[in-house]
């Protein structure tokens, strides 16, 4: 008697979805985003070219949704450099070797990251939409900062510092990826804590009030 053969599972959504943004990241980062085609993202994943528009509308609906999901991996990054970090300077040092870890890792991204941007500045409806995702990940890692740290407390000002660090990642980037070694981490650590120091003593004041 032959052996009965395991079922033969079908990935769920997601899990095409993942595929597809893992293979979209490597055509992109070989090809540009310009270069890449959406019959190559999906060759790369092992899927059809269907496949690939049933989950995603355009190559530049491709593109936003791998930006939110490098987003969330920052967000998660902040939790782990943050967790359980009551003392500033401590998580401030943290959070520098985190976000030079970052941008070595993901080198390729912030390269297609600037491509896109050129197209962004060129076309006002692709600006909004990557102004959108800029601003909702500048909200979500001010929530990160809360819920990692007592530090800095809660403040009207925490929405700003957040966005002037999604700011300062992408210059921070920028010289790292064409020079790798420019940013002094001790130096980065210290304008973080001079930054979380600002919006800690702003929350102070304003909870005196």
């Amino acid at each position: 008697m032959s052996p009965v053969k395991p079922a033969r599972t079908r990935p769920t959504r997601v899990e095409v979805r993942e595929r597809i943004l893992d293979a979209a990241s490597k055509v992109f980062a070989a090809e540009g985003f310009a270069g890449a085609t959406i019959d190559a993202i999906g060759q790369a994943a092992g899927f059809t070219k269907g496949a690939v528009y049933s989950n995603f509308d355009s190559k530049d609906e491709l593109f936003l949704a791998l930006l939110d999901r490098e987003f969330e991996l920052r967000g998660a990054q902040i939790v782990t450099a943050l967790e359980g970090g009551s003392d500033i300077t401590t998580a401030a040092n943290e959070l520098s070797r985190s976000v030079l870890d970052s941008v070595h890792g993901h080198a390729d991204y912030y390269v297609l990251f600037v491509e896109y941007w050129l197209r962004a500045v060129r076309d006002p409806q692709l600006r909004e939409r990557l102004i959108d995702r800029r601003r909702a990940a500048a909200a979500d890692q001010a929530s990160h900062i809360v819920d990692s740290t007592t530090a800095v407390g809660h403040g009207p000002r925490l929405a700003n510092l957040a966005q002037l660090v999604v700011t300062v990642n992408l210059g921070i980037a920028m010289e790292e990826v064409l020079r790798p070694g420019t940013i002094d981490p001790d130096l980065l650590a210290q304008l973080i804590t001079a930054l979380l120091r600002s919006v800690a003593t702003q929350s102070n004041l304003q909870t005196s009030k």
